[in-house]
């Protein structure tokens, strides 16, 4: 039998984040950093492996995430982007091109002002680098933990554990488990789902040439693609593939043998790379663009892909939420040193609010762009290539295209500069 809230008896938190993915981890270290009085506790759903790097194996497959200049930003104020930084593969060059058509625009980190418009970097390293810093801190973990029930309070969220059993309490609840939250829907707050009738393929791709730090992205009658310059494995030039098909197509793809795979995204991507000669572990899902009916209330928080999850063409959607989560800790911060309710509604509101402009242009573009691109009419393809025309032409909009996939067009990422 399910244990009732018992307030006087249960352990008390400031915040309890249920997901210990990138997107949770970041806000517990943020906040750990940001004031050590903090308590607070991370809930995962999954068992953690050992910490140590020597647990993370190098592996072909390793998924990977494209970090903008403003994650750079956020991950250096927090004193983890140098042990970050040498697992990346830094983004020099991005070459936008639309198959089948002339229009073509490059966009150079040297032009930008930057070091480079972005860096590559696999899951497993960010896992490794966050997980090391946050066994330095007094952010409490439970893994694997999920919650069984939600309990809203006069001033706070009573949750009970499903392994344990336990019963605590927090003045802030954080839902960061994932698209499709189970946490969030336990509240009432649901997802609403816009199906692109698309699927990604995700694969990395092993190369006869060096990418030279080029990113790629194509946008083909069939759907856009991304090559994103991975770091080399044993010496040999990688990439990561990210391929949006129609589902019928993008079946035929998963089924085919890795030759036939190769000969399909050859003549799809064409020779730019020299030939592609490797393809690793392929994993196909649905493309949609998820957002949550509420991503505040009182005494809750819903972040990272629980809140939105974007088209991923544009590499946008990790560092929107680690953007998002930069500004949750500020806002916290600030209210908990001023002696107001970090948790009120008001307090959340202003978080909100501060995101608002990011989240919408965000979510906007990343929508919009494959739309344009999928479109076959000819005077669409005549007004989408001479835009590519003009941006290669003119630095002043190749500068803001530029800003905006490094997470710089709605606010100078400004954390930790």
């Amino acid at each position: 039998m399910m244990k009732e809230i018992n307030t006087e008896r249960a352990e008390n938190y400031d915040l309890v984040i249920v997901g210990g993915g990138m997107v949770g981890i970041s806000l517990a270290l943020l906040l750990a950093q940001q004031q050590p009085e903090w308590k607070v506790l991370l809930l995962e759903a999954q068992a953690y492996g050992k910490s140590g790097k020597q647990q993370h194996h190098p592996s072909f497959d390793s998924r990977s995430t494209a970090l903008s200049w403003s994650s750079r930003k956020i991950f250096q104020a927090a004193g983890l982007w140098s042990e970050l930084e040498s697992h990346t593969s830094a983004i020099n060059n991005i070459h936008v091109s639309d198959r089948g058509h002339i229009g073509l625009t490059r966009i150079s980190a040297e032009e930008a002002g930057v070091e480079a418009l972005g860096y590559v970097i696999e899951n497993r390293w960010i896992g490794a680098v966050l997980l090391g810093r946050l066994a330095t801190t007094s952010v409490e973990m439970m893994a694997p933990e999920r919650v069984a029930k939600i309990t809203p309070l006069k001033s706070g969220v009573g949750l009970t554990l499903e392994n344990s059993g336990e019963t605590i309490q927090t003045s802030l609840l954080v839902i960061a488990d994932g698209a499709n939250s189970q946490t969030a829907q336990q509240l009432g707050i649901h997802s609403d789902q816009q199906p692109y009738g698309q699927q990604g393929i995700i694969a990395n791709i092993g190369l006869q040439d060096a990418h030279d730090g080029v990113a790629y992205e194509r946008f083909t009658d069939q759907g856009p693609m991304a090559m994103l310059p991975l770091p080399d494995f044993d010496g040999s030039p990688r990439c990561a593939l990210v391929w949006t098909q129609p589902p019928e197509r993008a079946a035929e793809l998963m089924a085919a043998s890795d030759e036939e795979f190769l000969n399909a995204l050859q003549e799809s991507f064409g020779y730019r790379m020299g030939t592609v000669q490797k393809v690793g572990e392929r994993v196909a899902y649905p493309l949609a663009l998820t957002t949550a009916s509420e991503q505040v209330r009182r005494n809750v928080v819903v972040l990272g892909n629980a809140a939105h999850s974007l088209h991923p063409v544009a590499g946008q959607g990790f560092n929107l939420s680690l953007r998002d989560v930069a500004t949750l800790a500020d806002v916290l911060g600030k209210a908990k040193l001023s002696g107001a309710d970090f948790s009120s509604l008001e307090t959340l509101e202003d978080y909100q609010q501060q995101q608002l402009a990011d989240q919408q242009n965000t979510l906007m573009f990343s929508d919009n762009l494959p739309k344009l691109f999928a479109q076959s009419s000819s005077v669409v393809a005549l007004g989408r290539n001479s835009g590519l025309v003009m941006m290669d032409l003119l630095p002043s909009l190749r500068s803001r295209f530029a800003k905006f996939g490094m997470g710089m067009a709605n606010k100078e990422a400004g954390h930790g500069s």
